[in-house]
């Protein structure tokens, strides 16, 4: 079989697809054909050598966590799944319930453990989960990282009620979730981006307030302005040190800011002042649980919520799709087809 790989000294252009072992399912396992990964930033830094949790198991990384599949094999013992379900890859393999821990972290595909990224891989039956029927292959692969991560961030983490003020930044994959997630519970919405094209796209998935960020680089002062001079109640934060400033203005007194990505750089040292101010709560985000997971499944089948898959390569074009993304050309989620 063919998997995507990289090595030291990684980079974009040092990413491959080789041919490798055919994998067997051991005990407690599952063999999934895989029909699609998607692509995260953490991907793509991660293919350049600039991620990771504790001490690498190896030099080779095969990345991706997020991947529809289709049962192919399963282990002694397995009861979860029989040859012929088309299942998810979960990000996190053994978080499956409950508060996250660094045990539970230390389970994440792409690393530390091999990812999707590749024509055949075995999983624990634990780390896998069954998926919406309507929903395409290559849709299902956008949801185990940037679809759970907005999920968690809205529904599990924050506190909030329909006809609160949701603000998302950009268009990337988890802000686009978190923008139809949020329409969907009755959030009024605001989503920032540096092109009016995109924001228009935005508009069409039920985007209350649209503020491009180039041209108004204060873009906290439309948000006070949309909610009477109140704030947000919820910022989707990710833009990391370039954005935070903004963030902590535009939230309101008590409000919550989920930081969730740092695309805009890591920043200059941050100033809690604002935050014991205004008595705001910020809080990090990576991704949740399976039962997170089925829980944003049930919704996504419920308001037949359809991810948004704006470019897909075939796998052996994995470099172009991550330059794609790179240089920021997508609005949603990039997918690579096997």
């Amino acid at each position: 079989m063919r998997a995507i790989q990289v090595a030291e000294p990684y980079g974009i252009d040092k990413v491959e697809v080789v041919e490798v072992p055919d994998p067997t399912p051991g005990p407690g396992e599952v063999l999934v054909r895989m029909r699609a990964v998607s692509l995260n930033y953490r991907d793509l830094l991660m293919v350049q050598g600039m991620y990771g949790r504790g001490p690498a198991p190896t030099t080779t990384i095969t990345p991706f966590s997020d991947g529809c599949g289709v049962v192919e094999a399963v282990g002694p013992g397995v009861t979860r799944f029989k040859a012929g379900d088309r299942v998810a890859t979960m990000f996190f393999q053994g978080w499956i319930s409950g508060p996250p821990t660094l045990e539970k972290a230390l389970t994440a595909l792409g690393y530390p453990i091999p990812g999707a990224g590749r024509e055949l891989a075995t999983f624990s039956e634990q780390g896998l989960s069954k998926v919406p029927e309507f929903l395409t292959d290559q849709e299902v692969a956008t949801l185990p990282c940037a679809g759970l991560t907005a999920w968690r961030a809205l529904f599990e983490d924050a506190n909030l009620q329909p006809g609160d003020t949701v603000v998302l930044q950009g268009t990337g994959g988890v802000s686009i979730f978190g923008l139809q997630f949020a329409h969907a519970a009755g959030y009024r919405t605001l989503i920032t981006s540096s092109s009016d094209d995109k924001l228009e796209r935005a508009r069409g998935l039920g985007a209350d307030h649209l503020v491009n960020y180039k041209d108004t680089p204060d873009w906290s002062k439309p948000v006070r302005e949309a909610t009477g001079g109140r704030g947000a109640d919820f910022i989707m934060e990710v833009g990391g040190g370039g954005t935070i400033d903004q963030s902590m203005k535009a939230v309101r007194i008590a409000g919550h800011i989920s930081i969730i990505g740092v695309v805009a750089g890591m920043g200059a040292g941050f100033n809690p002042a604002g935050l014991i101010g205004n008595a705001a709560k910020l809080q990090g985000v990576f991704v949740g649980s399976r039962d997170m997971f089925e829980a944003m499944c049930r919704a996504i089948e419920l308001h037949r919520i359809r991810p948004v898959v704006d470019k897909v390569f075939p796998f052996t074009e994995v470099q172009a799709a991550f330059r794609a993304m790179q240089a920021g050309e997508h609005f949603g989620k990039i997918v690579l087809e096997f």
